[in-house]
């Protein structure tokens, strides 16, 4: 087993970087379905440009690379001690050279390990099976996509839908809810995988599973495929679309798998992923710890993504160049594509607790400025400077408690996320004078490149790489307005149109 290691890490990378070849085949379908120049189009076309990005620098596809889990089939008398341990150095290495973003912090404290390793971190199941060769699959599934899991105890009243049944249909209403309650915060297009029974725990673990199976695969089960077609064909109905911005394509991928359960309970378990659909796996000999193939990779799976050097840009996009002024910013409406130069700065659920408590550094200032949601991959230079591998946007709505008296309290205009916000950060962006820019979430490298030059950070040692208060020079930065200075949320109509649909649909 002195490859396992070696295995082990470039089973990380591949997954972080390389979309599966499923994925990709999903992803293009979309790409094409949607109308070119539309907010939806925009979305796929800026998605397909960062898969290949991705591809070319061998850098995580996305910034938020998740909590790393393992799901390991071993034969018998395999010594999964060792296997854990190379696991861990694995992922230790694989965050030091950014191919994982440091996401495990102490659940009290908030104090980042640094390494993504901690209390249960990575996350490891182990199962044996008959078979000889060792089992690796591994999923890197984001926090954003992760908040939008749900999970339902039936008989219920399902919003929208009414009263669900323990039965079949009572499944349907709960999975046309929980891709509806995703809306863009989720970054669809997604995938849901589904665990129909078990109890709380096991119901999730199952609906995960579910993720490794094949996009293109038939469900055994003749009833729980019926319902597979049922729900994707149904929520490709509701005109949320790509990022929620509205569009053709909500939903690419429904698997659903069953468990028994006692008489009591009946649990039905959502797991929404993201576009960004990171699972690959590999089959190990178990004598050297080498890669006797690889799952989810079939030979066309490196076929470029996106048509020409770039986005569609039509002329007409506003160039907004900090600091911002009440006049420019009112003057923005929903639905403008504007491209962000200048100063930009970062700020997510640390800093925006923090700020709400303390005041910036001293000789600091983010006044008419423009803050980023967003948890960047970082990397230290040998001169001490910094560089940006990855930087999409991470979901706002997190911020929702905080956002309008952190935009009175250090002057901001624009803050820049995806997923929209509620009416609390609307009415502060109308008193204030403010604009909510929303961001092409997963797009960790086609944002990362517009950022020429990292100026400063703040808050590194006390909140971590993707929590710090990170400044950026930014350059040609594509966001669309989704939440205007005037009181207008795209989100907000979205939301209530995709609704109706919805209750149509029940």
């Amino acid at each position: 087993m002195n490859h396992f290691r070696e295995s082990i890490l470039s089973l990380i990378t591949e997954t972080s970087a390389n979309l599966p070849s499923d994925v990709r085949t999903a992803i293009q379908k979309a790409i094409g379905a949607e109308a070119e120049g539309s907010r939806a189009g925009l979305s796929m076309s800026t998605i397909a440009l960062n898969i290949d990005m991705a591809v070319d620098r061998v850098a995580p596809v996305c910034q938020d690379t998740g909590m790393p889990t393992f799901f390991i089939h071993s034969p018998r008398g395999a010594d999964q001690l060792f296997m854990q341990q190379e696991i861990m150095e694995a992922v230790v290495e694989a965050t030091r050279t950014g191919k994982l973003r440091p996401n495990a912090v102490d659940s009290i404290s908030g104090k980042n390990s640094g390494n993504n390793l901690g209390c249960h971190v990575p996350v490891i199941h182990f199962e044996p099976w008959d078979k000889d060769d060792i089992e690796v699959r591994l999923i890197l599934k984001g926090g954003g996509c992760e908040n939008k899991n749900i999970q339902y105890s039936l008989p219920a009243e399902i919003p929208g839908l009414g009263r669900a049944a323990r039965d079949i249909d009572g499944v349907r209403k709960c999975l046309l809810h929980a891709v509806w309650q995703a809306q863009g915060q989720g970054c669809s297009p997604g995938f849901i995988g589904v665990g129909v029974g078990g109890d709380r725990t096991s119901g999730y673990e199952l609906a995960k599973k579910q993720l490794f199976r094949r996009v293109d695969d038939t469900n055994p089960d003749a009833d729980l495929q019926g319902l597979e077609e049922d729900i994707l064909s149904s929520a490709n109905t509701f005109g949320i679309g790509p990022m929620g911005f509205g569009g053709k394509t909500t939903l690419l991928g429904c698997k659903i798998g069953k468990a028994h359960r006692v008489p009591a309970s009946f649990f039905v378990s959502v797991a929404y992923n993201c576009w960004a659909y990171r699972r690959l796996g590999i089959l190990v000999d178990p004598e050297t710890g080498a890669i006797n193939s690889w799952q989810f990779r079939d030979n066309d799976e490196i076929k470029q993504m996106a048509e020409g050097e770039g986005i569609p840009l039509t002329g007409r996009e506003v160039v907004l160049e900090a600091p911002l002024s009440d006049e420019v910013v009112r003057s923005l409406k929903v639905g403008d594509v504007v491209m962000v130069k200048g100063a930009m700065h970062t700020g997510r659920d640390a800093f925006h607790h923090y700020i709400m408590h303390h005041d910036l550094p001293e000789g600091v200032s983010v006044e008419g400025g423009v803050l980023y949601h967003c948890g960047p991959v970082v990397l230290k230079n040998s001169d001490g400077s910094y560089r940006v591998t990855a930087a999409g946007p991470t979901t706002s709505i997190r911020e929702e408690p905080y956002q309008a008296d952190v935009i009175e309290k250090l002057g901001l205009r624009a803050i820049i996320g995806k997923g929209g916000m509620g009416p609390k950060t609307l009415a502060g962006l109308q008193e204030h004078g403010a604009v909510y820019l929303n961001a092409i979430g997963g797009a960790a490298q086609y944002y990362a490149a517009c950022i020429k030059k990292v100026t400063g950070v703040d808050f590194l040692e006390e909140m971590g790489v993707p929590e710090a208060m990170w400044h950026f020079d930014v350059e040609a930065f594509p966001a669309i307005v989704t939440m205007d200075a005037n009181g207008n949320s795209l989100h907000r109509e979205i939301e209530a149109d995709s609704a109706h649909a919805m209750e149509s649909r029940g």
